[in-house]
């Protein structure tokens, strides 16, 4: 199953690794990877997390108070949001 970002998805987390870099060296890698792990375990069990909306389910990143929000389409994975969880939540759902 293949995974695709919304586009706000991706600029979402761009600034977030932006922003981490900006407060210790070596921060925005440690983000990266904890996001590139609960990637790999969406793709690997994509069911197993909450649905929260609708379809749309969501995966907490370890160590980062971010939530990865997607969806499972019929060949493809679509991260909706990786959402900061102190943001307001109706922000991500203006994209579906």
């Amino acid at each position: 199953m293949s995974i695709r970002f919304h586009q706000l998805a991706e600029d979402e987390l761009n600034k977030a690794i932006y922003w981490y870099a900006s407060r210790r060296l070596g921060l925005d890698y440690e983000f990266v990877r904890c996001v590139d792990e609960t990637v790999a375990r969406i793709v690997k069990n994509p069911r197993v997390f909450p649905v929260v909306l609708n379809d749309i389910r969501r995966a907490i990143v370890k160590r980062f108070p971010y939530a990865i929000y997607y969806e499972i389409r019929e060949n493809e994975l679509l991260v909706l949001a990786i959402f900061h969880s102190k943001r307001d939540p109706q922000q991500w759902r203006l994209r579906i």
